[in-house]
């Protein structure tokens, strides 16, 4: 009995001395390190038609990551294409009517000086071009509005990301503007964290750092943003000695995120002094 009350004093001994090294190098390793606790913020987009129109395509689910500039839906294009088409024809018209009034315009110029034609009749003639001229650049800028109005029933991702929501189907009527989709954009993701005045001066724009999760994963970045503006702690800081006190918010941008940050995400920052 007395032998293995040694044995197990001896054992304990020896545990105790290893979290006391454990904890005496992992106080070593924080030596000269600034750690702060903050959580993970991605831009989204709420992505809509530039017009009205009954959707009829939506080609991803939420979740599924996109390409900048590839086509996310469509509406129907038949009514925007008549009026492209209605557009079409009136620009020929104003064109005709245009030309057709330069040639009056030219005719009657040379009537006038042959004194065979009024400075009455060439003062029609010039008002009749200038008004056609006028109409016809009309016509252009309709056509050239009803084809933008066309090109945009297609709607076009802005950059690479996530699709987080899809919020209307295949049949829905949608007005000017009306979300669609929301993304969240690959880039730029940053850490939103929060600094005593007491630690201020130990930080810069530009400042490495390293961005660690929960999981382990580590992430390099840098300090890309100070608020200049003191603030009281957010309830859901993390470290109960900021949390009464007036502090800087930081944004803390990671360089090469891979996708493997999360809205929200809980993340401890690490900044060398």
């Amino acid at each position: 009995m007395e032998k293995k009350f040694v044995i197990f004093l001896l054992f304990a001994g020896i545990v105790g001395g290893g979290y006391s090294f454990n904890q005496h190098r992992k106080a070593h390793d924080d030596q000269g390190f600034l750690t702060l606790y903050g959580n993970v913020d991605i831009r989204d987009v709420l992505l809509g038609f530039r017009v009205a129109g009954l959707v009829k395509t939506l080609h991803f689910e939420e979740g599924d990551q996109v390409e900048k500039g590839v086509v996310l839906a469509t509406l129907d294009k038949e009514p925007y294409e008549k009026a492209l088409a209605a557009r079409q024809a009136e620009l020929a018209e104003a064109q005709a009517l245009h030309e057709n009034a330069v040639k009056i315009y030219e005719r009657t110029k040379t009537l006038v000086k042959k004194v065979t034609a009024s400075e009455s009749d060439f003062d029609t003639a010039i008002a009749n071009r200038d008004a056609t001229k006028a109409k016809l650049e009309t016509a252009k800028a309709q056509l050239e509005q009803a084809q933008i109005s066309l090109n945009d029933t297609e709607m076009h991702s802005p950059d690479k990301g996530t699709i987080l929501t899809r919020v209307r189907e295949p049949g829905s009527v949608v007005s000017e503007g009306t979300t669609v989709y929301t993304l969240a954009l690959d880039n730029p993701v940053w850490v939103r964290i929060y600094i005593d005045e007491p630690n201020l001066g130990t930080i810069h724009p530009g400042q490495k750092a390293v961005v660690l999760t929960d999981s382990g994963q580590e992430y390099q970045a840098k300090i890309g943003f100070i608020s200049p503006q003191a603030e009281f702690t957010p309830k859901n800081v993390e470290t109960t000695q900021l949390r009464t006190s007036l502090v800087y918010r930081l944004r803390v941008v990671v360089d090469n995120p891979n996708n493997g940050l999360r809205q929200g995400m809980p993340v401890t920052v690490k900044i060398k002094k």
